[in-house]
C-alpha cells in the first residue's frame, strides 16, 4: 500500500514516493482514482512535481491517443496565426469612429468568436504587475500555498491543479489560483498578500472594460447598450490565474484541454510565452500575443442569448514546453442573479429566425458547467432545441 502525500512531507519523501509509484505501476494494476486523489492531497500542484525534478508526467496526465493526435497539425504548413484580428478601441467614444469599432468586434464575435484589443484604457505596467504578482503567488514555496489549496471557493479564493480533475479523462499540465472579483474589505484578508493589492487594480480596470465590451458587443446585435448590464452580467466576476510551469513530456499532455467557456465574455491577458489556440475550421491556429492586447473572447451563454449570432469557439492551451513558465489570466463574467430565467433576446427572435435554444436558471446552467469535464460545446448543445 502506498501512503498518500500529505502537505508539508519533505521533499525527499515525496520524490521517494513518485520514484517508487513508478516503478510498483509497471507491476501492478493501476489506480487512477488512488493516484489523482493523493496528488491532490499533497497540494503541491504541477509546479511542485516540476521541483521535484520529476522527467516523466504521472500517468493520469496522459491524454487519449485521439486528444494527442489533434496537437498534430493536420497539414504540414502551419495555418498563419494572424487569423484572430486586433481591434483599436481608441475613439471608441468618438461618434464617427464608434461604428467602425462596433462593427469589426461584432464581425470577428459572428465568425471567430475571438478578437484581441488595444488601446483598452489598461496601461502596460497594470499588466506587467498583476503578470508578476500571479506568477510570485505559484512561485512560493508548497507550504506557504497549501493552506488556500481548497476546491470548495467558499472564501472568495482557492489555489487548485485542474478544476475538473475528477471529472476528467485526464489532468492538464496547470495550476491556477481563483480569486472572486468585487470581495469585502474582510473577505480581501483571504487573498494572499503577494497579489492582493494587484487583484484589487484588475478588478477595478476589467470591470469598466468589461461594460465597454458589453455595450460594444449589443450594440453590434442591435440591442440598446445596456442591456446585458442590465442582466446582471457584469456583477459577477472571476479572476483565474493560470501557471503553466515546464512539462517534461508535452507530447503527452494539454496545458488546457479543449472547451469553450460558460460565461458571456472573457478578458484575457496572457504573457509573451504563446501557447494559446482556436479552432478555426479543421485546424488549431495560435493566438499569437501581442505586446499590450487583451484577448476577448465569447461565451457559451452569449451564443445562446444572441440566438446563434455570436458563436463561442473551442480554444486550448498546448503544455509548456520551454524551461520559462507561462503565465495567463482570465477574468469570467457571471450574473449575480442566478435564479433568473436566461435564453434567447426576444429583439433576436422571429419567425425567420425563431428561438434556437430553450430557457433555463443560470444556477441549472453553472451547476452543470461545474459537474463535468473541461470539453467541446457540451453547454450550448445541451440547451439547443
Amino acid at each position: 500500500m502506498l501512503k498518500p502525500l500529505h502537505s508539508f512531507v519533505s521533499t525527499q519523501d515525496i520524490k521517494y514516493q513518485l520514484t517508487r509509484r513508478a516503478t510498483i505501476m509497471s507491476l501492478e494494476s493501476y489506480d487512477r482514482a488512488k493516484e489523482v486523489k493523493q496528488f491532490d492531497e499533497s497540494k503541491i500542484g504541477v509546479k511542485g512535481l516540476v521541483d521535484l525534478g520529476v522527467t516523466a508526467i504521472p500517468r493520469f496526465f496522459i491524454h487519449p491517443p485521439a486528444t494527442l493526435a489533434e496537437l498534430r497539425p493536420k497539414s504540414k504548413t502551419r495555418p498563419v496565426s494572424d487569423v484572430v484580428p486586433t481591434i483599436d478601441l481608441s475613439g471608441v467614444d468618438s461618434d464617427h469612429l464608434r461604428p467602425t469599432i462596433v462593427e469589426k468586434i461584432a464581425r470577428a464575435s459572428r465568425e471567430l468568436g475571438f478578437f484581441q484589443v488595444v488601446n483598452h484604457g489598461i496601461g502596460v505596467e497594470v499588466l506587467e504587475r498583476v503578470v508578476r504578482a500571479i506568477k510570485g503567488f505559484h512561485e512560493q514555496p508548497p507550504e506557504i500555498k497549501a493552506p488556500v489549496y481548497r476546491r470548495e471557493n467558499t472564501k472568495g479564493v482557492s489555489y487548485i491543479s485542474n478544476i475538473d480533475l475528477f471529472h476528467s479523462k485526464a489532468a492538464s499540465w496547470r495550476d491556477t489560483l481563483q480569486i472572486r472579483l468585487g470581495l469585502t474589505e474582510p473577505e480581501l484578508e483571504e487573498v494572499p498578500e503577494i497579489c492582493r493589492k494587484e487583484a484589487v487594480e484588475w478588478n477595478h480596470h476589467v470591470k469598466k472594460l468589461g461594460e465597454l465590451l458589453f455595450g460594444l458587443l449589443c450594440e453590434g446585435l442591435g440591442l440598446k447598450t445596456d442591456k446585458l448590464k442590465e442582466n446582471t452580467f457584469l456583477e459577477g466576476r472571476m479572476m483565474v490565474g493560470h501557471y503553466y510551469p515546464y512539462c517534461p513530456q508535452p507530447d503527452l499532455t494539454v496545458g488546457i484541454t479543449s472547451h469553450t467557456d460558460p460565461g458571456p465574455l472573457t478578458i484575457l491577458l496572457q504573457d509573451d510565452k504563446g501557447g494559446l489556440q482556436i479552432k478555426h475550421g479543421e485546424e488549431w491556429v495560435d493566438v499569437k500575443p501581442v505586446p499590450g492586447a487583451l484577448v476577448i473572447n465569447i461565451g457559451d451563454i452569449l451564443q445562446i442569448m444572441s440566438n446563434d449570432e455570436y458563436i463561442s469557439v473551442e480554444h486550448r492551451v498546448l503544455a509548456n514546453s520551454s524551461l520559462e513558465p507561462r503565465i495567463s489570466i482570465a477574468v469570467f463574467f457571471n450574473p449575480s442573479e442566478r435564479d433568473s430565467l436566461y435564453g434567447p433576446f426576444p429583439e433576436l427572435i422571429s419567425p425567420e429566425k425563431p428561438a434556437r435554444f430553450r430557457q433555463f436558471t443560470y444556477t441549472d446552467y453553472v451547476t452543470r458547467f461545474f459537474t463535468k469535464q473541461l470539453d467541446g460545446k457540451t453547454l450550448v448543445n445541451y440547451y439547443r432545441l
